[in-house]
């Protein structure tokens, strides 16, 4: 029977692959018909799933790098709601829900009520080839990967691209699809040509969904799939045909809503088409007729995250003029401390003068800009301009919380020189260079004003914390305002705090507390409930922190009080961070207690030791990119690694991903498997006119459970060593 399904499946093998040698053909531009190279790349569309592609399929092409989609679409049994993020040029991320229309979240009315299931989602997607003149545009994919597996899937897709003259670009696509994807079972399974094991798929194995499938990935049935998108003369029009690779006959609905009448998908037609237009830049429109019987629609909304940018009113950088100093003593050192925390956000605390009186260092503290070469030109001028004409050189040092992370030091003939144009092929830049901090204990100290109006500082902002797809309700939320405050005792002892304010949430419906389940590990985050509506006014943290140097490249912070809001104690940090590396190491060291959810200022009885050794690396492979990897002991007791991988886009805008795994077993650690989640952080400055360095966090995480979790310490002393890191002065 084996060797008979591999004779009927290899003509349609043959037949596929004269599709795609097709594809694979490129015409010359005599025949009116341009090669694909010609044709616009981007923005390409999203399927239903999420993800570049037609309707139920995804094709080879990628977005431009720092491309984000958030899409919806309803076919009627299910509503897909996702967010697809180009995270490199070769790498496509999403994440989806799907909302089972016709089946209950749970046979538990007391869990979850009537609400419908919801299914989570995780898609990758790797290109393995560009496209090139005569060959097409080749990507591997995963769909549901670490999700329940319910439209788990791998693929292989190729896309070819012709343009005409007058009759707009058609794209073809052509893949090969396995799990989901692979339903129809109208292809020979390739892999089967290596092991027999592939010729099977296994069952789902762990309940609940979380784990990574790796043992069934491009085993079992496949099936061929493909179409083409027609980019019409219509600007904005774009209509699809597909042949779909599912033939829905295993399509599981649970806990149907009617048990009587349990809904079952059927299928008329193995073909689907669609339509879709751009209304403009960012809003799409889309709608399908799927399955021979079937209408659908749905929307999208683009943005490139790369490209994101505010035009500012800062002051631009001075003209270069002559100073009117005869001496240091004519500088007004209060007003042009003001200066440069006006023009360029440095923050002056010290000054120093060598004997010789010809060197001067300005330690300050980088207040507002992220780009700090566009700080450091700026400053170079005006100490350029201010300073006596007897001065050899300027420095910069830039401090964070009290420690040293890097000098810019000024030739100041030679930038005079290069600024007032003096002298020919002389530039700016090359008068600036980069050193580690140097104190001359020998030099002149200057009183600065600024220093001692800056020992307390204080901020008020909006804060809200969410969860999706929980049982109680879709979307679980507080929003807040937090005022944060802090005052310095010295150069490095400092006391900061922050007390959170209600405004309005619905964690009154989460009730994972009070449920049947049991749990062998600590509550150490599953207790949410309890913080989030137990008081309306809290203290979130405070704490008191030292934060020193031991040498040149090491760091180290010692701090007590209360932590974060489910935790206090005490702990300590340190940090080898040399100057302009790629990589760095860490160790931290927590004696962390549990806080009364009830009371701010009290403790219960649970206690923990927990830390990790950390190394940061940032790969020359993946430029702006950043690997963390954490070993050690958990909130829970339980000991592992958390992974985290993220990469900053050209505008600051930071999107990453993390996985813990422990020793907790995945019965003891319930649904979802492990812990995991994604995050995407971005700079307020993209919103104003004015620079500032502030951040907010939009974070996914698929479920909370008690496993792999870490401390929210608000000390990361690799974060407050940021100027320090590779391409040093530029982060």
């Amino acid at each position: 029977m084996k060797a008979l399904t591999h004779k009927r499946t290899h003509k349609r093998t043959l037949l596929a692959s004269a599709l795609l040698t097709l594809l694979a053909t490129s015409y010359d531009a005599t025949t009116n018909v341009a090669v694909a190279k010609e044709h616009e790349p981007d923005p390409y569309t999203s399927s239903d799933f999420g993800g570049v592609g037609l309707l139920q399929t995804r094709t080879a092409r990628m977005n431009s790098e720092g491309h984000i989609t958030i899409g919806y679409s309803d076919t009627d049994d299910y509503r897909r709601t996702s967010i697809t993020l180009q995270v490199f040029d070769w790498l496509e991320a999403t994440a989806r829900y799907t909302d089972l229309r016709y089946s209950f979240y749970s046979d538990d009315e007391e869990f979850s009520g009537d609400q419908t299931l919801k299914d989570k989602g995780f898609d990758l997607k790797f290109r393995l080839y560009e496209e090139s003149r005569y060959l097409p545009e080749v990507a591997v994919g995963f769909q549901d990967l670490g999700g329940t597996g319910l439209f788990g899937g791998e693929y292989f897709v190729a896309s070819k691209a012709l343009s005409t003259e007058h009759l707009g670009t058609f794209d073809f696509h052509l893949g090969l699809g396995f799990g989901y994807l692979g339903q129809r079972d109208n292809s020979y399974n390739p892999f089967c040509e290596i092991a027999d094991d592939f010729c099977v798929r296994p069952r789902r194995g762990s309940p609940g969904g979380g784990d990574v499938e790796w043992d069934k990935m491009f085993k079992g049935p496949a099936a061929t799939f493909g179409g083409i998108e027609w980019r019409t003369p219509l600007a904005g029009l774009r209509l699809k045909a597909e042949y779909d690779p599912n033939d829905y006959q295993s399509d599981r609905l649970p806990l149907p809503i009617d048990p009587e009448n349990p809904r079952v998908i059927v299928q008329d037609s193995f073909w689907n088409f669609g339509a879709e237009y751009a209304i403009n830049d960012f809003l799409n429109l889309k709608l399908g007729y799927q399955r021979g019987n079937t209408m659908t629609f749905g929307f999208s909304l683009r943005y490139n995250l790369a490209t994101a940018y505010q035009v500012k009113t800062e002051a631009p950088i001075r003209d270069a003029k002559y100073s009117s100093a005869e001496n240091f003593n004519d500088v007004d050192i209060q007003k042009l401390s003001q200066d440069l925390l006006n023009e360029t956000g440095l923050r002056v605390k010290e000054v120093q003068l060598n004997d010789e009186r010809k060197d001067v260092t300005f330690y300050a503290e980088q207040t507002r800009y992220r780009d700090r070469e566009e700080a450091v030109k700026k400053a170079a001028r005006i100490l350029s301009n201010e300073l006596p004409e007897d001065i050899q050189r300027y420095a910069i040092a830039e401090t964070n919380d009290g420690v040293d992370l890097l000098q810019y030091n000024v030739n100041a003939p030679y930038y005079k020189s290069a600024a007032r144009g003096e002298r020919f092929f002389r530039e700016e830049d090359d008068a600036i260079t980069i050193s580690h901090v140097t104190r001359d204990s020998r030099a002149t100290g200057t009183d600065n004003t600024t220093a001692t109006a800056s020992k307390f500082a204080y901020s008020i902002t909006p804060h809200i914390s969410q969860a999706f797809g929980g049982a109680e309700d879709f979307y679980i939320y507080q929003l807040a305002v937090m005022g944060n405050g802090s005052y310095h005792f010295s150069r490095n002892l400092k006391l900061n705090g922050t007390v959170g304010l209600n405004i309005i949430n619905n964690y009154d419906k989460f009730n994972f507390l009070v449920d049947d389940l049991e749990n062998p590990l600590p509550r150490v985050r599953t207790r949410i409930r309890e913080y989030a509506d137990n008081q309306d006014l809290w203290l979130q943290n405070a704490q008191l922190s030292y934060i020193d140097q031991a040498a040149t490249n090491w760091y180290y912070a010692l701090y007590g009080g209360y932590l974060e809001r489910m935790f206090g104690g005490v702990g300590g940090e340190i940090l080898y961070r040399p100057l302009n590396s790629r990589v760095a190491f860490g160790l931290d060291l927590n004696y962390v207690q549990q806080r009364d959810p009830g009371n701010s200022f009290s403790f219960e009885d649970y206690d923990v030791l927990t830390g990790h050794a950390s190394v940061y690396w940032q790969p020359t492979l993946l430029p702006d990119s950043l690997i963390k990897v954490q070993a050690g002991r958990f909130l829970a007791g339980d000991e592992g690694v958390q992974f985290d991988v993220s990469h900053q886009f050209d505008s600051g805008v930071r999107a990453g991903a993390y996985a813990a795994f422990t020793n907790v077993s995945r019965e003891e650690y319930g649904e979802g498997g492990f812990t995991k989640g994604f995050y995407i952080s971005i700079p307020f400055d993209l919103f104003f006119v004015r620079n500032t360095r502030a951040r907010g966090t939009v974070a996914w995480n698929p479920i909370t459970r008690d496993g792999g979790q870490m401390l929210n310490r608000s000390i990361h002393l690799y974060e407050t060593t940021e100027a320090r890191g590779f391409a040093a002065g530029q982060n």
